[in-house]
């Protein structure tokens, strides 16, 4: 399914399910110390319920699934959802996972004890999700915004990667990452006072195979280039990183997360 987005690469059309395969092999790489943090806040344990909005294949819930909270996941591509179901079910998960998008979720008031939105809570129509986020959390409830991103300006591989996909997809609007406060938009104040918030660096382990999947994965190479495009886009990657990597390496990256509490 196509998203167009006017706020999103200028409007260029992308569809998460045309890259779900890769996105569920390559993109489940948040470090041990990602989890900790939200656990050592009390979120997202037991006997909470929570539900994972823009799940894409389920990264977040299926990692703390060990913690003990009761999960839901949505996401509005319905080939991230099957990836995400099978993937739990091969680990004996019992999460329940829902093709819907974030502006059209129809859940009882008050469901939820926690809501949380990893690498996703810029795509959502704000004026419409934030009521209705306030109204599925219990009272107290959280909202935990959560996000990580490679940093081209102080990592060398990344920058080279990154000129690589915009020379075939210039109009990607994820690039250029600097570390900082994940925003929130002003209608938020309307039912949520700010909390928490932390922004902390993190080095994520590669082999040239992981990181060339990674970057296939992301929305300005798998979800939006046309076939040769990707093709074309494929060669000059993996030239580069077998002219410039080891087998083995880290990528310089930041960590946020931002935690929300319903007024």
């Amino acid at each position: 399914m196509d998203i167009v987005d006017k706020r999103i690469d200028e409007g260029k059309a992308f569809d998460w399910g045309r890259t779900s395969a890769d996105y569920a092999r390559f993109r489940d790489i948040y470090p041990e110390i990602f989890y900790k943090k939200i656990v050592d806040r009390g979120l997202c344990v037991a006997p909470q319920k929570v539900l994972d909005l823009g799940t894409g294949t389920g990264v977040l819930p299926r990692n703390m699934y060990r913690f003990g909270a009761k999960w839901t996941g949505t996401d509005i591509s319905p080939e991230q959802i099957e990836q995400a179901r099978r993937l739990s079910k091969e680990a004996g998960m019992d999460i329940d996972f829902q093709a819907v998008s974030a502006e059209k979720i129809d859940f009882p008031s008050e469901s939820f004890d926690v809501l949380t939105a990893c690498q996703c809570f810029w795509y959502f129509d704000h004026e419409k999700v934030m009521p209705e986020f306030a109204r599925l959390l219990k009272s107290g409830g959280k909202l935990l915004i959560l996000y990580m991103a490679w940093l081209p300006f102080e990592d060398k591989i990344a920058g080279k990667s990154e000129k690589i996909v915009l020379k075939y997809s210039p109009k990607w609007s994820g690039a250029g990452e600097t570390k900082h406060p994940i925003w929130v938009p002003d209608v938020a104040n309307k039912y949520f006072d700010l909390e928490d918030h932390e922004e902390y660096d993190v080095k994520i382990p590669f082999t040239r195979e992981s990181w060339h999947g990674r970057m296939k994965a992301c929305r300005g190479v798998g979800a939006s280039l046309s076939g040769d495009e990707l093709a074309a886009w494929e060669k000059e990657h993996w030239a580069m990183l077998e002219s410039e990597t080891p087998e083995q390496f880290e990528i310089q990256h930041y960590a946020a997360l931002k935690i929300l509490r319903k007024k």
